[in-house]
């Protein structure tokens, strides 16, 4: 999922850049040299666009700013930001023996803005970054090439982090020069705007380290603005709880009354304040085949997704992101999606759904029919209903006014 955790306004990013140690002698210098050119071609060979290396102890402040998100409670029900935010805060807790850090970015970029989808109710729109191949799997697999590669010409150690890893890959990112971390909290760079997937290599060997790029927000808002939950109580600053990135992928159980009007038909994620970004216009779309959107994901019928079932639904997005959240938690989102639709042709799958196994799916289906029916339709469809085994169902119904 994209979402950051940078919680206060960052220092001048250059002002905290890691020293390289001068004190190293000449054969120790050729050598950081050489290393270091050997796995930027590494990098470019297997399809990075970004390749850039900092230090371990570069992100001086980002543990602060981490402790001072959880401990508001911003993380959410993401337990695991708090189980691990010692290790994460800093590398060298992660692995003491890590000298140099190597940050590799990969362009995912659309061809078109994403925010088009959401004036076509009946579709469903899905972040960007899930609309083909799992990126983990795609970004890990060409990392453990590199990795391999370079421990054994090197005679060095290796490890390689893809997201799920306790790594604040946008704080070392910016640290290493690849970009910095916006308003919105997620990196930004000059020649690929928000659309960048990052994956880090720790290594025991010495590199030459890069500068850390400036931040060039400057006095734009637009990513702010454009959010529709209003997620970001600062600039740098994100609630998690509030994002809808969070909520349909994250979040389990029902989705707070608060919101579900605002999510409109983002089914898993949202691109609003990336795409909002201006440095975007350089951006150009991903290259990798891989990371281009499937046909069948740039615009899915909401209809046709009200129909899956759970082989159905492992089958439709196997090898995609989308799958972990598994079936139940996913129709939730579509039914989100159809209630705000205002297209009557969803009720009858609604209604189906409204029996459905699994108590999330069945209380979102009254929420969305008590938005598609009349007000004589659901008071007649609710007169014949059968009461509810489980709490959380029955709660949807009395918040209709109709229980």
């Amino acid at each position: 999922m994209r979402i950051s955790t940078s919680e206060t306004e960052p220092d001048s990013a250059r002002a905290n850049a890691p020293t390289q140690n001068d004190a190293r002698s000449e054969k120790d210098r050729l050598r950081a040299s050489k290393l270091t050119a050997l796995i930027r071609a590494e990098a470019e060979a297997q399809g990075f666009d970004l390749c850039r290396i900092t230090a371990p102890d570069s992100i001086p402040h980002a543990p602060a700013r981490l402790v001072e998100f959880v401990d508001a409670g911003r993380h959410g029900t993401m337990a695991w930001m708090e189980e691990t935010r010692e290790r994460r805060g800093d590398p060298k807790v992660l692995w003491s023996d890590v000298r140099s850090i190597v940050m590799f970015g990969m362009n995912y970029g659309p061809d078109e803005d994403p925010r088009g989808l959401l004036a076509k109710p009946d579709k469903a729109n899905i972040s960007v970054y899930a609309r083909n191949r799992d990126y983990h799997d795609v970004i890990k697999g060409r990392l453990k090439e590199i990795a391999t590669r370079f421990a054994s010409r090197a005679g060095v150690d290796v490890k390689v982090f893809v997201d799920t890893a306790p790594v604040m890959e946008k704080p070392l990112a910016a640290a290493a020069g690849l970009g910095w971390q916006g308003k919105h909290t997620n990196l930004v760079s000059r020649t690929h705007g928000s659309w960048l997937f990052l994956g880090s290599l720790f290594t025991t060997a010495e590199l030459d380290f890069d500068e850390a790029e400036w931040d060039h927000c400057g006095k734009c808002r637009a990513c702010l603005d454009a959010c529709p939950t209003a997620a970001f109580p600062a600039p740098y600053q994100i609630d998690a709880r509030r994002c809808i990135s969070y909520l349909t992928i994250e979040h389990k159980g029902p989705i707070d009354h608060e919101f579900r009007p605002l999510i409109g038909n983002r089914i898993y994620g949202c691109d609003d304040c990336l795409a909002a970004c201006p440095w975007n216009k350089f951006a150009a779309s991903a290259s990798e085949m891989k990371l281009q959107a499937r046909e069948d994901l740039k615009e899915p019928s909401i209809a046709f997704l009200l129909t899956l079932d759970d082989p159905q639904f492992r089958t439709f997005f196997s090898g995609s992101p989308v799958k972990r959240i598994g079936r139940d938690r996913f129709i939730r989102n579509v039914l989100i999606a159809a209630g705000n639709s205002h297209d009557r042709s969803f009720i009858d799958a609604c209604r189906a759904l409204s029996a459905d196994h699994a108590p999330t799916v069945r209380g979102m289906a009254v929420w969305a029919l008590s938005r598609l029916m009349t007000k004589e339709e659901f008071e007649q469809f609710a007169a014949n209903r059968i009461i509810d085994e489980d709490a959380e169902v029955e709660s949807e119904w009395t918040m209709t006014g109709v229980a």
